[in-house]
């Protein structure tokens, strides 16, 4: 076996593979940013902030140096290029390890080529990790190129751990883990299964105590960029979520090395504002969460979006959970070594992540249950990126022992190894069998449409379109993920509209975002780069923060009271009546904005469903395309102004210009689909902007104009799959909220 083992891994079959799948990447890459947290990291690491607990400073640091590279036309792409390359190196560390697993099975190069090239190819163009490698959504490709590189170096470990170089190795698989862990958590999964590889191989290793401190040592230093947070957290960026520092007034010696940054680091550390249960209080049945994990496995081999190939997409998943299952025996069974390490990280990545995890039961999970059930926000399956991946190696050992087998039924020659005589499969029976192989191209072609996000702009189009529906200076309340991030996004990187200030309800929640209101400048507004519905007018700049409240009090603030009777609020002609109830901490301070701005205007993102109702406003607001604005005195109808039904009064003359120049519709009728169906609420929301828009100008007496956008909006309907506006829009569904939000009361740090 040690004379098997001296071979020469095939780095540029490997580097071939890899740069194939970088092209594929390329191919289908995204120019733009997308839903969910994309926007957000994107933005954090451009501008060196801090994105939400933990942090991930790893990321913020190398998306920063990418972001900066003249690598592609835009700060985006050049991010998005981040996701691409990492995955791509990844796909050429599972091409080794599947090649060196068929070492000691096959005697000739190319077949273990053929081998490594099948792990590459499902595992690049599954599902999950095709969708995440061509937009950043967050930090997972960077965890799994980490996780990879660990992999193989562990891989080459087990072959020569008594060689001079195995302590050096491990090292260096220390401090990566470390370095992973700055990253996101999961940079520590390699873990469990190399503490096992080295128990089986070298068990010696585990009772040098002084090497183990050296081990822990690599982790920490690899670790170590975390000490970076509190320093930048005291320059305040505009993206500072969590605030990990006593600073107030800018960075200093006394408050950054004090309790209270120490405080603030470790709850920001612990993510401590999202309060997740201990593992021994299930948020679902193991069962459900193992279901949860079989329906995005499902999804990696044929993403069928809209259920129209139930049953295909059921067989498909079948084959490649047997091809995997079947290739983890065969691995175990030729290649005992390398399993000492993959067969326990398998184990990790699968059954033990589900239950470290403990999600509630998924999005898309179980529709029959509908809302008697405790759900994630949103389709967790990226977190199950690094599992689809690696699965890629075992399943790509099951088709390769398939095309074995099938090519020694189709004719084989004895051949004496050793002091033994095997039955192998002659070079035609090879190339007779190889259309099995076909079943590789299978995630290919079924994944393209629904993971390719080549040309896609919907989500910046959105956030430019949201922002300028909001008059010049103007404060935009928002309320989760998807109606902010893209914003700070269109804000921080592209520069646009930052004279708008968004204030999203959910963190108004805590202490640190209230305080980042109360810093945020005036930005100068641009009447030349904004839409033409604000132009002829002067606007002039307001002076001073959106609140007006010192640290101390925001601080003081309470997380929410009950109102045990209808309390009154006034502001000018505005008499608002709040019904009996609980009032949080973010209600109380959009009221404080109210009262504390007299010249910036105050709009309610159409996100925001019936907040301005809530807090007794709905006399005051009328709809200027996706916001309504809060007016001085109760709106009454007019030539202009008009009432529809749902909606509320509509401003005919701004929703209309401002529709005609929104850019998203064009941006969805070209993408032609929704994938993600918790964030669906985006698209409806722009088609209902459009149906009120067209029905208001009908009442005002503009039928040309009404005409012309009920044609765009049905144009989008149909893009969506809604259906036709001839028939029965459903409302939409409300924006969710996701993980990275405080959504729930939390305590306030002093």
């Amino acid at each position: 076996m040690a004379a098997e083992l001296d071979y020469r891994p095939s780095y540029l079959a490997a580097g071939i593979a890899g740069g194939l799948t970088f092209l594929l990447y390329l191919i289908t890459l995204s120019p733009e940013t997308a839903m969910w947290d994309t926007s957000e990291y994107i933005a954090a690491a451009y501008t060196l902030g801090l994105p939400h607990p933990p942090g991930n400073p790893l990321f913020v640091l190398i998306g920063r140096v990418a972001s900066i590279l003249p690598i592609a036309p835009t700060v985006a792409m050049r991010i998005n290029l981040l996701a691409a390359i990492s995955s791509a190196v990844s796909a050429g560390m599972w091409f080794l390890i599947t090649e060196r697993v068929l070492v000691g099975w096959f005697e000739k190069r190319w077949q273990r080529i053929a081998g490594g090239s099948l792990a590459v190819l499902i595992g690049a163009t599954a599902f999950t990790v095709w969708s995440q490698s061509v937009v950043n959504e967050k930090v997972y490709t960077v965890s799994l190129l980490g996780l990879a590189i660990c992999s193989w170096l562990t891989v080459r470990w087990c072959d020569f751990p008594d060689s001079p170089k195995a302590d050096r190795i491990l090292v260096l698989v220390a401090y990566l883990c470390g370095l992973g862990y700055a990253n996101h958590m999961a940079g520590l999964l390699a873990v469990p299964a190399i503490a096992i590889a080295v128990l089986i191989r070298k068990p010696a290793t585990l009772l040098r105590w002084k090497f183990i401190l050296v081990l822990a040592a690599a982790v920490f230093v690899g670790g170590s960029s975390f000490a970076t947070q509190p320093i930048r957290a005291a320059h305040f960026p505009a993206i500072n979520e969590g605030e990990p520092t006593a600073c107030r007034e800018g960075i200093g010696f006394s408050c950054t090395f004090s309790k209270g940054t120490y405080d603030a680091f470790m709850y920001n550390f612990n993510r401590g504002q999202y309060g997740k249960p201990d593992l021994a209080t299930r948020q679902a049945p193991f069962t459900a969460q193992v279901g949860m994990w079989w329906l995005y496995f499902k999804w990696q081999w044929l993403r069928d979006a809209h259920g129209e190939q139930p049953r295909l997409q059921f067989t498909l998943a079948s084959v490649f959970l047997l091809l995997g299952l079947f290739g983890g025996w065969v691995h175990y069974k030729r290649d005992p070594r390398s399993f000492a390490y993959f067969g326990p990280l398998m184990l990790t990545l699968t059954l033990v992540l589900i239950y470290y995890l403990n999600f509630k039961y998924g999005a898309s999970q179980a529709p029959e249950l509908a809302d008697r059930v405790d759900r994630e926000v949103r389709d967790r399956d990226y977190f199950f990126l690094w599992s689809f991946s690696a699965w890629s190696v075992w399943a790509a050992l099951g088709l390769t022992y398939v095309w074995e087998s099938i090519a020694v039924l189709l004719g084989s020659e004895r051949v004496k190894v050793g002091t033994e005589h095997f039955d192998l499969p002659t070079t035609r029976s090879w190339l007779l069998a190889t259309p099995v192989l076909a079943i590789a191209f299978v995630p290919l072609f079924g994944n393209w449409q629904a993971s390719s996000r080549a040309g896609e702009t919907d989500t910046a189009d959105f956030a430019i379109d949201m922002l300028n529906s909001v008059e010049p200076y103007g404060i935009l309340v928002t309320v989760g993920d998807n109606d902010t991030f893209p914003l700070w996004y269109a804000q921080e990187v592209l520069g646009v509209r930052k004279d708008v200030t968004v204030a999203n309800t959910s963190l108004l929640n805590t202490d640190w975002y209230t305080r980042q209101m109360i810093r945020r400048p005036v930005f100068e507004y641009d009447s030349l780069a904004g839409p033409s519905v604000w132009r002829g007018k002067t606007w002039p700049k307001p002076a001073g923060p959106v609140l007006k409240m010192s640290f101390a009090e925001a601080d003081a603030l309470p997380l929410g009271q009950e109102l045990r009777v209808a309390q009154k609020f006034t502001k000018g002609n505005i008499h608002a009546i709040i019904q009996p109830g609980f009032i949080t901490r973010a209600d109380i301070l959009v009221l404080r904005m109210i009262n504390d701005n007299d010249t910036r205007a105050i709009h309610f993102s159409r996100t925001s469903a019936d907040l301005a109702e809530q807090l007794g406003l709905s006399a005051y607001v009328v709809m200027q395309g996706h916001a309504r604005k809060l007016m001085p005195d109760s709106v009454r109808l007019s030539d202009n102004i008009q009432r529809v039904p749902g909606e509320g009064y509509v401003d005919v003359a701004r929703s209309q210009a401002l529709w005609d120049e929104y850019k998203a519709p064009a941006s969805l009728i070209r993408k032609g689909d929704w994938v993600d169906a918790p964030s669906r609420g985006i698209p409806y929301l722009i088609v209902s902007t459009g149906i009120a828009t067209a029905e208001a100008s009908v009442r005002a007496g503009f039928q040309a104009k009404a005409d012309s956008t009920i044609e765009t909006v049905r144009q989008v309907a149909l893009a969506m799959r809604f259906g036709d506006i001839a028939g029965e829009i459903a409302p939409p569904p409300p924006i969710q909220s996701g993980d990275s939000i405080a959504t729930k009361a939390v305590p306030i740090r002093p």
